[in-house]
């Protein structure tokens, strides 16, 4: 695949620091990047997804779905420079942690 075709990603965390900047196809799916995400995940963070399925990706104001393409994904810039995108990472508990010990 030509250079050029590729898509260069970072990934802002919720203290404001980022992961990457990569580069993706535009066939790479929401799934890959959020498996990338985890396995690079910093390990000085307090919170930290355990899985894939922990983090939600926004792009644009718009949460992103995990069988979408990141070429799907892209919001159409014009005629701007090519760059880097930044997509906001979220962290969402799974439902195990999210319960409460009110509930013993």
């Amino acid at each position: 695949m030509p250079e050029e075709d590729l898509v260069e990603l970072k990934f802002r965390l919720y203290d404001g620091s980022d992961i990457g900047p990569f580069r993706y196809s535009p066939a790479s799916t929401v799934a890959m990047l959020k498996e990338r995400i985890v396995t690079e995940w910093p390990k000085d963070k307090k919170i930290s997804p355990k899985a894939a399925n922990d983090i939600k990706l926004i792009n644009a104001g718009k949460i992103l779905e995990n069988n979408k393409t990141v070429g799907q994904c892209r919001v159409p810039f014009g005629e701007l420079p090519k760059g880097v995108i930044t997509m906001h990472v979220v962290v969402q508990p799974s439902l195990a942690k999210a319960k409460t010990v009110n509930g013993e």
